[in-house]
Formats: structure tokens, sequence, C-alpha cells
């Protein structure tokens, strides 16, 4: 059974903070190589690179190692005194600990480094070549290939990188209803009830909080939902555990920032509309860059690019369509069928039929 880390990593979109080359055939999302995978993907004996921020980088690990993938590298872009000083709170934790001791296992062959990331990938025939940067670039080596003390970068040949910048919260349902937000995430009382009365949010959209918080919060919105206050009431210390486990997460593996200058002037931001930085002015809000560039307009609705605009210019989303996810064809065809069942084909006249 997967575990609530392993769920929330499914579920939630990865955030992008886009560099040259990362818009090329085998790059791809730390969520999305899970979801590949569990989808039937055979990445045995692929060479693969795993560079990203937080604990969501062990699990996915541990799935690339038993897929059968050859880690060469995982790369965690927060320094090495914020994740050292996270990981010796995590006694008060133990429960998180040895999950975390499990999934470190699970990939031992592969060197796992802290204030190292991503600085740009090439094409090299059918593989890619990835630069590093490291606040230790001695440290690094994988491939045989090392880092000289005057070169603070170290070059990789792989088959596949798996790289992001944490995860982003979906809010479109909460913002179609005009719900209040705090930054990304839904704004809610201690009842996990929204601005918009009798509208409760609980999970992700409220905060990245984990699969096991999310169950909890879950709760207290159904309780506070049906009149049952006093009970919801009890489970607030255990929300509140959650919370701060959060907190101190997102401050230990904030993403640094040289990660927000890594694009130069001909990487794309936006890949459905092909906007590249240089088409982007600062200062813009999103739907002025929508009305010069088109950028968020493409078939994504800005769920890849909105994030990014967002990052690098402070330009928020002002807008949200229906259906708040892509929907397949066959899906809205079947709304309403049981209202409208198909007639019998024997009783339709064939002169109706053309």
């Amino acid at each position: 059974m997967p575990s609530a880390t392993d769920r929330t990593c499914e579920s939630t979109p990865t955030r992008w903070l886009p560099f040259p080359g990362w818009t090329l055939p085998g790059v791809v999302g730390i969520g999305g190589v899970q979801a590949l995978i569990k989808s039937g993907a055979d990445l045995t004996g692929k060479c693969v690179i795993l560079a990203g921020t937080g604990p969501l980088l062990l699990p996915v690990a541990a799935t690339l190692a038993r897929s059968g993938a050859r880690l060469v590298l995982v790369a965690e872009q927060a320094p090495a005194r914020r994740v050292a000083a996270f990981a010796a709170g995590l006694w008060r934790r133990p429960a998180r600990l040895a999950q975390a001791v499990v999934y470190r296992a699970r990939f031992l062959q592969a060197p796992y480094r802290w204030g190292t990331w991503v600085t740009r990938v090439d094409a090299d025939g059918t593989q890619l070549q990835v630069t590093l940067a490291s606040d230790s670039p001695t440290r690094v080596r994988a491939n045989r290939v090392f880092a000289l003390p005057a070169d603070p970068r170290t070059r990789i040949i792989c088959d596949l990188l798996c790289t992001g910048a944490g995860l982003v919260a979906s809010n479109e349902l909460a913002r179609l209803l005009d719900c209040e937000l705090e930054g990304r995430f839904v704004r809610v009382d201690r009842y996990q009830q929204t601005s918009r009365p009798r509208v409760f949010a609980a999970g992700e959209p409220t905060g990245n909080t984990g699969a096991d918080a999310a169950l909890i919060e879950g709760t207290i919105a159904g309780l506070a939902a049906a009149g049952a206050a006093a009970s919801a009431e009890r489970l607030f210390p255990v929300r509140d555990r959650h919370r701060a486990f959060a907190r101190a997460t997102a401050a230990a593996f904030a993403p640094r920032e040289e990660l927000l200058r890594l694009a130069d002037e001909s990487t794309i931001i936006c890949r459905c509309e092909d906007v590249s930085l240089g088409a982007l002015k600062a200062g813009w809000s999103a739907r002025e860059a929508k009305l010069a560039t088109r950028a968020g307009m493409g078939p994504c609705q800005g769920r890849v690019c909105g994030p990014i605009l967002e990052a690098l210019f402070g330009a928020a989303p002002d807008t949200v369509r229906i259906p708040a996810f892509s929907t397949s064809v066959a899906v809205l065809a079947d709304l309403g069928r049981d209202r409208h069942p198909d007639p019998d084909p024997v009783s339709v006249p064939p002169e109706s039929v053309r």
C-alpha cells in the first residue's frame, strides 16, 4: 500500500522553475515519473538523475530504484545546514524518521547530495547532458565525473532527468467559488470553513501538509458541516501538529534564490504557446502576459506556466475556467445519461439514423 507521502506526490502538481533545456524530451516532473511507473512505464536499466527539493525525493527515489532504474544521483537543492537541522528535529516524530530511513535504504547505491541543483540540460544524442551546481562542488560525483575545485559545475550524462521545485496546491475550485486565498492556499478558519459560508476546504488546497493531515482536516470539515463542532475540536491538536511539521518542512526546503535566475532570454516559460522569457516583461500581470503573448492560454490553462509566472514575476493567476481540470469528451457524454437513457436501437426508425 502506498504511503501518505507517495499519495501526496502522485496527486499534487509539480512546481517547475525553468532552466535552459527543461522542455527537452526526457525531462519529467518528480510526481509525473511516479505516475508513469505506476501506469506501466519500463525504466529498467535507464540512467536517471533525480533533482528537486523536499522529503518527497526519498519515496520517488525508492520507487525509481524499485522499478529497475539506474539512479546515479539524487540532488537536493536545499543547503546542507537547513536539511541537517530539519533532520535533527525528526526525533520528535519517530514514525516519519523511520519512514525516511526505510526509503533511503532502498536506494543506498545512489549518492544523495544536499545543496545541489540543475542549472541546464543539453541534448547529447539520444541522452541528456545535465549540468549541476553545488554549494560544495568537489563532493558531487556520479558516472565517475568529478567537479574540479575551480569549476562549480558538474556534468552528468543520463537518459532521464526527474526534477521539480516542490508542489503546487490546486485551488481552482475554491477560486471558482470566489473563496479568499492566502498566497496559493485557500484561507480557512479553525473548522476548515472558507470565506464563503458553508463552503469547506481540506487537504492540499489549504496547505501541502500531506495525506494524513488531509484526512484529519476532512474529518474536521465534515463534523463542522454536520453541526458537531465539539467533536471537530477534539481533532484540532492532531491537525495542528501536522501543520507545524508542514511549516518546518516548507522552511527547510524552500527553493533557493538561484533557481529563480536560471532561465535565460531564450528559455521557454509557457510550453503550450512557446513563449520565452525574453517575450515577457517584469511588472506584467497574468492578464497582461496573456494579452501580449498568450502565456497561460494553452491546453494546460496555465497549470504549468502559471506558478512559473508567479514565482518569477509575481504575476498571480487572475482567472479560472470551467471545467477546472481537463475533461474528456467521453466523460462529458456520460453526464446526464441516467436522466436521458439511450433509446432502444430496435425502436429507432431506420430513416432517422443518417
